[in-house]
């Protein structure tokens, strides 16, 4: 089936292009004051939000692991992240909490935070989110378990359909020994729901 011309001209569009196209489409002026440089600032906006794409979020682990005689809880809670819901491509944003017990092998503690961008800057769904934080962990150190919560708020719910402000979804990854040990996750759980003034 030969392709239609108009679906030709947006394939060898460039992204600027493909916006100003949008705003025409919305019924807006792309020739309107503020609208005229539009184009440019969502092209880098979005170059941005989904700049996790051009991350290896194994690699960025690898050369951050140290060996150590540690077998408590490991904690780094309330990391902020920011995402595009792959559905609407509207944001979702929220609070990442995870914990592991080592197994002879610790993370880089600034590693979490840059391994969550490297995932959260994609267009994404807060379900794989979860998961895919969770697994690289476990993948890299092997540890006795590991456990991801995430905690967020998407526009796409509180902007259009059913607008419910003040809604929050809550997914958890529970690997190992968070998964099969109650007590271990019951304190997890119970850990990042804690309030903590750090100095």
């Amino acid at each position: 089936m030969k392709p239609s011309t108009e679906t030709s001209t947006l394939t060898s569009a460039t992204f600027e292009e493909l916006v100003r196209e949008t705003i025409v489409r919305l019924g807006e002026d792309p020739e309107r004051e503020g609208l005229v440089r539009t184009p440019a600032r969502v092209a880098k906006a979005m170059q941005f939000l989904v700049k996790g794409y051009h991350d290896d979020p194994a690699a960025l682990l690898k050369n951050a692991l140290f060996t150590v005689n540690y077998d408590e809880m490991v904690i780094v809670k309330d990391i902020e992240m920011f995402s595009l819901c792959e559905h609407h491509m509207l944001p979702f944003f929220g609070k990442v909490h995870v914990a592991y017990i080592p197994n002879g092998k610790v993370i880089g503690l600034s590693k979490i935070p840059r391994l969550i961008e490297a995932f959260s800057r994609r267009l994404q769904i807060q379900e794989r989110l979860t998961t895919q934080i969770a697994e690289t962990i476990q993948s890299a150190i092997e540890p006795q378990g590991v456990g991801v919560v995430i905690e967020a708020r998407h526009l796409c719910m509180m902007m259009r359909g059913v607008e419910k402000q003040h809604s929050a979804a809550v997914t958890s990854s529970m690997l190992g020994c968070f998964r099969h040990g109650e007590e271990t996750r019951t304190e997890f759980l119970s850990l990042i729901r804690q309030h903590t003034d750090v100095i």
